[in-house]
């Protein structure tokens, strides 16, 4: 295993997915609870949430790192949306995602050949390569 730069740290109480979650510094400190969707309440955040929201961010990061090293100018930063869905399957649930980028001021291949190479480097991206189906697409304004 390569060297750690940094270790984040969470820690859940009561109920799991109708539970609390934070971390070791408080900074996130939320009450979690299934989505409406499911069943639940709905009064907090949920699991899938969390991912999406984690992805979304460092894929984001990862793809203006791309486009730096590429030229790309990135004065209007991208938008990354990322969906996580919890699906049923045989036996017990499984994750599956879709991320979709818009990068201004690019035609569409290029914006496709960033988002790809995004995908490629991304942590969260190659932590779920291989585990889960992910959909990938771009835009290009």
């Amino acid at each position: 295993m390569s060297d750690a730069l940094y270790t984040a740290k969470a820690l859940s109480t009561g109920g799991g997915r109708d539970g609390h979650v934070a971390t070791d510094d408080r900074i996130l400190d939320l009450n979690v609870r299934p989505p409406k969707a499911l069943g639940g309440s709905g009064e907090g955040t949920n699991p899938e949430q969390l991912v999406a929201a984690g992805w979304a961010a460092c894929f984001n990061g990862a793809l203006q790192k791309i486009m730096k090293d590429s030229g790309v100018d990135v004065t209007t930063s991208p938008e990354v949306r990322v969906e996580v869905s919890l699906n049923k399957v045989e036996p017990g649930f499984e994750l599956s995602a879709a991320i979709h980028a818009i990068i201004f001021d690019v035609d569409t291949e290029k914006a496709t050949d960033l988002v790809n190479k995004a995908h490629e480097f991304c942590p969260y991206s190659r932590a779920m390569r291989g585990n889960i189906a992910v959909d990938v697409s771009a835009e290009a304004k």
